[in-house]
């Protein structure tokens, strides 16, 4: 039986594309948008995430039903193909990815020549051999979409069987839609510009997220050669190269820093040593024993500082410090001084008076 070849059916590709760009774009933004917003904790963007990819199918859907009613409406059309070459492409179980180039016969329209991707069990495998001819089932206005038909009825089992259909030249069509890489191209194009959309639609809400975050401790600058931070617990203050602690007027001004807008919490703890105020805050709603850190004797600071220096026996002083302590109930003042051989301490009440000292 020999078959006059017809010219292959064409299928449009347009409408591929822009549906592989569109989801792309869907999948990118919805992507984007949930995991930023579980980053930075805006629920905004986490329903922005789910939302969008609901809503794309929910739309998505309904326009294609037309669709489908008209392809589930065609009859498939039977006809005999004659196996040109087949190739197993894979598949590591029962099933086996198989490679079918046909030469597709039908009884009254043009032949026409496919390849298909199709699963044989490997049982069934020998059964497939190159010019044996096969049973195949298309749509008339899909024919790339042959299938071989494993179980036909009796009467086309029996013509296969007897059956000698000629080779139809020129190339084959496929299965896969032929611009499958400039479809994955655009696909990912679209995927990049709906993550880029997102980020460039809500980056005050991405990038500025944690500026406006008052639950997170703030450090601020309070003047070009100082930097004050403030938590719940301690609050430091850091000087600029060439100053001190010691300098008329800084500790007070660095402790008012830190007990600036009306904070009446008491203290645990005054640490000051060269360019470095460290407060250890009472614990908010505990009431345990300290001291208003705005109580020092300022004015005897340095002094204390410089007698430690001067008169504990420290051969070359190289560091002091001084902590001011309200744990037991009443405030006092230790300055350790550090140098070469040994370490000298004094201490003092709350009003700056020496009560001892002592030198190693």
């Amino acid at each position: 039986m020999t078959i006059t070849a017809g010219a292959p059916p064409t299928y449009n590709t347009p409408a591929n594309l822009a549906l592989g760009f569109l989801t792309g774009g869907v999948i990118g933004a919805s992507l984007t948008a949930f995991i930023s917003g579980c980053v930075v904790e805006k629920a905004s963007l986490i329903v922005l995430g789910l939302v969008l990819p609901a809503a794309y199918g929910l739309l998505f859907f309904p326009c294609t039903l037309p669709r489908r009613a008209r392809e589930a409406a065609v009859v498939p059309r039977t006809a005999l193909a004659v196996i040109e070459s087949l190739e197993a492409v894979g598949g590591e179980t029962s099933d086996v990815p198989v490679r079918f180039d046909l030469s597709v016969a039908p009884d009254d329209a043009p032949a026409f020549r496919v390849e298909i991707r199709q699963d044989v069990n490997l049982v069934e495998l020998p059964d497939y051999r190159p010019r044996g001819v096969v049973v195949v089932e298309y749509p008339p206005d899909r024919p790339w979409k042959t299938r071989i038909v494993k179980r036909p009825t009796p009467q086309w089992e029996e013509r296969a069987a007897v059956a000698q259909v000629d080779s139809v030249p020129g190339p084959a069509m496929k299965s896969e839609t032929p611009g499958g890489c400039f479809n994955a191209l655009l696909t990912l194009l679209g995927l990049l510009l709906g993550a880029a959309a997102v980020l460039l639609l809500f980056r005050a809400d991405l990038f500025d997220s944690h500026e406006g975050d008052s639950g997170a401790p703030k450090p601020s600058v309070s003047s070009s050669s100082s930097t004050t931070t403030v938590t719940s617990a301690t609050g430091t203050v850091t000087l600029g190269p060439g100053q001190s602690m010691l300098d008329e007027g800084e500790l007070r001004k660095a402790v008012e820093s830190l007990t600036q807008g009306g904070d009446k919490r008491q203290a645990l703890t005054v640490v000051v040593q060269g360019r470095l105020l460290t407060v250890v805050f009472s614990p908010i709603g505990v009431k345990t024993a300290g001291f208003d850190p705005r109580s020092l004797p300022y004015e005897r600071v340095s002094a204390l500082v410089e007698e430690a220096r001067t008169t504990l026996g420290v051969d070359s002083p190289r560091s002091w410090q001084l902590t001011a302590d309200g744990v037991t109930g009443s405030l006092t003042l230790r300055v350790v001084v550090t140098g070469d051989g040994g370490t000298g301490t004094l201490e003092a009440d709350g009003q700056g008076k020496v009560l001892r000292r002592s030198g190693s």
